[in-house]
């Protein structure tokens, strides 16, 4: 069910719930957390709504996306209501933001917030530079960003340490949980030398390929170079290499180790909606990622 309501108010949405839930048994009981999307526009809201529907299937909760539209306009909130089966496991509410209230957005989310449940803020595009600072970010016990779409990823996930908070998180660093587990399992298999150094290559444009990098700088505390190229990790042993390597855009990945067959294995690009359910599986500080964070510092980049 979709119910539309234009240039209304925060109050008139909650009372809209309030009667949905009443004479159509839509109920928030169930319901393990609250999730703000922070669009930038409404054509970019379709997709995450598609995105946190997916994930919702796994965490059921209330997903408030807020859409800014025009600053200079007119300030008005329109709002549209989506349960049931066009809302996934969630209850989705969107409130299209227009003039002066772009500015308010805290004050906006405020009312929809699930009680004595976690907030968790994400930012599919244009986040801001310190999230826990944002208005809506200092509501959220969890916050989500994505450096993948940024003007500029590579930089963009390099800053990412500076503005740390703990509850921080970026789905460029779920986007390599595969690979992280797949060359886990590869350097668990004699001889166990040490990694002389490692090199990683792929699109400059691919902040976790960086993450990549930073990870295995930081874990394996050796030489990692990070290369534009063809999509490759080499891990050098005195007497084993070990390469993975996948097309840009291909589903399978290849694994070559001296001296044995080389194997083929499934690795295909996680896709957002599957990145966001694993970042809403926790909602304390992620130790590791803050120690990728840190090892980008270390990486060489040629």
């Amino acid at each position: 069910m979709i119910v539309d309501m234009l240039d209304t108010t925060t109050g008139a949405v909650t009372k809209r719930l309030v009667q949905l839930r009443e004479s159509n048994g839509v109920i928030t009981m169930g319901r393990v957390l609250t999730l703000v999307v922070c669009t930038l526009d409404s054509s970019e809201a379709e997709d995450a709504i598609d995105a946190a529907n997916d994930a919702s299937r796994e965490h059921p909760c209330r997903v408030v996306v807020l859409a800014r539209g025009d600053r200079e306009a007119p300030t008005k909130l329109d709002a549209q209501i989506r349960v049931g089966g066009d809302a996934g496991a969630a209850e989705v509410i969107v409130l299209r933001l227009q003039g002066e209230l772009i500015n308010h957005e805290s004050s906006v989310v405020i009312p929809f917030l699930l009680p004595d449940t976690p907030v968790v803020a994400w930012w599919p595009r244009g986040a801001p530079e310190f999230p826990s600072k944002d208005s809506v970010g200092r509501l959220a016990t969890r916050r989500i960003t994505d450096a993948t779409f940024a003007p500029d990823p590579q930089d963009t996930i390099k800053k990412r340490l500076d503005s740390y908070a703990p509850g921080d998180t970026d789905l460029a660093w779920s986007r390599i949980t595969y690979w992280r587990a797949l060359l886990t399992a590869a350097l668990d298999q004699p001889p166990f030398e040490p990694i002389e150094n490692v090199t990683i290559s792929g699109l400059r444009e691919e902040p976790a390929l960086d993450m990549l990098a930073g990870w295995l700088a930081g874990r394996l505390g050796c030489p990692v170079h990070r290369q534009t190229g063809e999509l490759r990790v080499e891990l050098h042993r005195s007497s084993v290499s070990i390469a993975i390597q996948r097309p840009q855009h291909g589903r399978t990945a290849t694994l070559t180790r001296t001296g044995d067959p080389d194997q083929r294995i499934a690795l295909a690009r996680r896709e957002t909606r599957d990145c966001l359910a694993e970042e809403l599986r926790r909602l304390d500080a992620d130790e590791i990622y803050v120690e990728a964070l840190a090892g980008i510092e270390k990486v060489i980049y040629d």
